[in-house]
């Protein structure tokens, strides 16, 4: 991937109907259809109902991770908390 200017992201657009161009999301939904069926009305759930399952998927090991979770990774990623950081 080439370098791109401060604050810009290369994108790519997966094309329609093609989920073995997106495995990460697709098992990320497959994940998600455990707590929300698919037709499961989500106004009835609260914020409070999402935020726990995002943590419950956050801190769940994945293999393609090594078997760290999100979490892990991303707190890896960050390193420890400096004084300068706001």
């Amino acid at each position: 991937m080439a370098a791109t200017p401060l604050g810009m992201a290369a994108v790519y657009c997966c094309d329609p109907h093609s989920p073995w161009q997106r495995p990460s999301n697709e098992n990320t939904n497959g994940l998600l259809r455990d707590y929300f069926p698919k037709s499961t009305d989500l106004s009835v759930h609260t914020a409070e109902d999402s935020a726990a399952v995002q943590a419950e998927l956050n801190a769940r090991p994945r293999r393609i991770l090594g078997w760290d979770s999100p979490a892990e990774r991303l707190a890896t990623l960050l390193g420890p908390p400096s004084v300068l950081r706001r």
